[in-house]
Parts: C-alpha cells; sequence; structure tokens
C-alpha cells in the first residue's frame, strides 16, 4: 500500500505527502504541491517520489507546464518528474542544480544565475522570491488564487502528523520535545540562524510578509490551514517582520 496521502487543500491546490526522516532518523515529512493553472496546465513543486497514484492524480489534472525544485535540498526527485513529462518547463536554484550534477537536463530558469529581475512564465499566477541569503537557497511561492504560501526549508510546522498518517512508523522523536511549531522561540532561533545574509533576509521576508496568503504549505510538517500569515510573521519576527500584519 502506498504511504501517500493525496489530499485537494483547496480548489486546485493538491499536496503529496510522505513519510521522511531527515538522516534516516528524524521524522520531518515529505510533500510535494500542484496546482492547477488557468489555461489548464498544472505547476508541480516537485519534492516527493512520483510514485503511480502521485502520477495518476496530477495527470487527471491536465498537461504538466512546469516542474520547481524549491530549494538547494529538494532535488532528489526532480530527474523523474522531468522524464515523466519531458515537455514542462524545469526550474531550480543554482545549488539544486550543480548538486544534481546532471548535464542531460536542461533548465528553462535557475536562481541565482539568472538576473534578479528576471520573471517566469507562471508567475502571474505564481510570484516567487529567492532567499538568496538562506542557507538552502530556498524559493518562496504564492498561489494567489487561493491564497497559499508554498515553501519548502524556511518554515515547518513539526511533527509531520499527516505526511506519517499512512505509515506503520511514528511522526513522534524525542527531538519534538522542542517547541518546533512556526509560533514558537525554537523556530525564530532556527530562522536567524539559518540566514547567511541578514539584509538579504530582511528584503525578502519582508516581500513575502507583503503577500496575501492565509494557508501554508510547508514541505516539512502539516499544512497551516489558517492564520499563515501570523504565522509566518512570528517565525521571523527576528528579522523585523510585523507580528501584527
Amino acid at each position: 500500500m502506498s504511504e501517500t496521502v493525496i489530499r485537494e487543500v483547496f480548489s486546485n491546490v493538491w499536496t503529496f505527502s510522505r513519510p521522511f526522516a531527515r538522516y534516516n532518523v528524524l521524522p520531518f515529512g515529505g510533500r510535494s504541491t500542484a496546482l492547477k493553472l488557468r489555461d489548464g496546465g498544472v505547476w508541480v513543486l516537485a519534492s516527493t517520489p512520483l510514485d503511480s497514484e502521485t502520477k495518476s492524480t496530477i495527470d487527471s489534472l491536465g498537461p504538466v507546464k512546469y516542474i520547481v525544485s524549491a530549494d538547494a535540498l529538494h532535488y532528489l526527485f526532480v530527474r523523474d518528474f522531468k522524464k515523466a513529462y519531458p515537455e514542462a518547463k524545469l526550474y531550480a536554484c543554482q545549488d539544486a542544480v550543480d548538486n544534481l550534477k546532471d548535464d542531460s537536463l536542461k533548465f528553462d530558469g535557475v536562481w541565482g544565475r539568472d538576473p534578479p529581475e528576471t520573471k517566469y512564465e507562471f508567475e502571474n499566477e505564481v510570484p516567487a522570491c529567492y532567499f538568496s541569503g538562506f542557507k538552502n537557497k530556498d524559493i518562496a511561492f504564492l498561489h494567489r488564487e487561493s491564497k497559499t504560501l508554498i515553501q519548502a526549508d524556511l518554515l515547518f510546522n513539526l511533527p509531520a502528523t499527516e505526511q506519517y498518517s499512512k505509515s506503520p512508523h511514528s511522526a513522534w522523536n524525542p527531538l519534538h520535545a522542542l517547541p518546533l511549531g512556526p509560533t514558537s522561540w525554537f523556530h525564530t532561533k532556527v530562522a536567524w540562524n539559518l540566514g547567511v545574509d541578514k539584509d538579504a533576509m530582511r528584503r525578502d521576508v519582508k516581500t513575502v510578509s507583503g503577500w496575501d496568503f492565509d494557508r501554508i504549505i510547508p514541505c516539512h510538517g502539516d499544512v497551516i490551514e489558517t492564520d499563515g500569515k501570523a504565522a509566518w510573521n512570528k517565525a521571523y519576527s527576528s528579522y523585523g517582520s510585523s507580528e501584527s500584519t
């Protein structure tokens, strides 16, 4: 039986949640997200295996037009998605491209390589913000229609209850004795420590804080169904984001 939990979290917004243990120890969970765009095409943040259930659901939504890798570390399954959808355009940050070490993959856009003002085809519906000052070089995405922020390692919401709901393994770990939610002091400290360029972080945190979103889909941990803006601003309050926004 597949361990993938497939859910339509909002109209035209689908998540594919699976167990994943970082360092084979910490149960962080993993998640891909698919968006059906207004023209009928599909945008996919590819971060989990393209198993048969995942592919069947994505295929039912429409033709895949865009495949996105969310940061320097979430690239393991990009090759499989591109092989399954060769006509789709592929996007990643420069660090992910370097980590892939696959000259056969053609990238149609690369954050950190392309000029900062570069806009890609999907940004009318799904604007992006590249966090050049973040250790993992994450890109945050806003699905305007559903007011949903989609991202990988900028914000987590542990424990990964949904992602482990079909797994024989537990989502709990002794690490979870720490306060690991986005509004915790610990998350704020982690967010600060992962900022390697504080000025760039302040700029990009402000950009995302200015977006209109209520929901957050993280790659690690449960979806924040509402009050996502408050969670984001609390997690990044050390960079000057307004907790009252």
